[in-house]
């Protein structure tokens, strides 16, 4: 599903150029889960946008789904990001001025579907929010935008899910529910899940962990389907 080779990224800064990305190389199985951890800074974030093509790295190959994203203009990669790939981020990004409906909608509607609102509605009653379809971002709790952006980022059954610490700005309980439904979303769609965390507890439900330090893979441990399930 994700094949990086000799990825690297630098920006330029006043101080000088700065290393975020130094020659990762990484590949992911179909149907993986894998989180990604290490410290702030260690390129996680940056890492996940190179791959779900928002971020252009200054050299190496990144493939997603058989695709090289090197290939593709600004166009085609928002055409294959719609198509394919499924982001949540830890500040929902939801539009403030439409309603959770319309929200999950955006990219059915995208995608040219006729029964985008009827299947944005199967979506957000997927994720137990059926009764909040016409309430706006504001007026909705933080785990209630974020399951909004679940249903948003699965309304496509995209091939690959990418979460940065979806559950950063939650608290401990609600955040817990967000993930369950997170991982019970992607078992249904049989989905690949690369997913940015802090949180121990929940890189320990993936299969496999991978280890970021000052740009580079330090670490990827490959864990028993036991393991991840405890």
């Amino acid at each position: 599903m994700i094949r990086l080779r000799g990825v690297h990224l630098t920006l330029q800064s006043l101080a000088g150029p700065v290393h975020i990305l130094r020659g990762i190389d990484l590949d992911v199985a179909d149907g993986e889960t894998v989180a990604v951890v290490g410290p702030s800074g260690s390129g996680k974030s940056t890492m996940m946008m190179v791959i779900a093509g928002l971020e252009c790295p200054s050299s190496g190959k990144v493939e997603v789904a058989d695709t090289d994203l090197g290939a593709l203009d600004e166009d085609g990669l928002a055409l294959f990001r719609r198509d394919r790939i499924g982001i949540v981020f830890q500040n929902f990004h939801l539009v403030p001025t439409m309603t959770a409906l319309e929200n999950v909608a955006i990219p059915l509607e995208f995608a040219g579907r006729a029964d985008a609102l009827a299947a944005a509605k199967q979506g957000l009653e997927a994720v137990g929010l059926g009764h909040r379809l016409d309430h706006y971002p504001a007026q909705l709790s933080g785990g209630e935008q974020q399951r909004v952006a679940l249903a948003r980022a699965t309304a496509v059954s995209p091939r690959l899910i990418l979460a940065d610490e979806p559950t950063g700005n939650l608290d401990g309980d609600t955040g817990a529910q967000v993930m369950d439904l997170l991982f019970q979303l992607r078992e249904k769609l049989g989905t690949t899940l690369v997913l940015i965390t802090h949180d121990r507890g929940l890189a320990g439900r993936c299969g496999r962990i991978v280890r970021l330090s000052d740009g580079h893979i330090v670490g990827d441990e490959r864990r028993t389907l036991a393991a991840a399930a405890q």
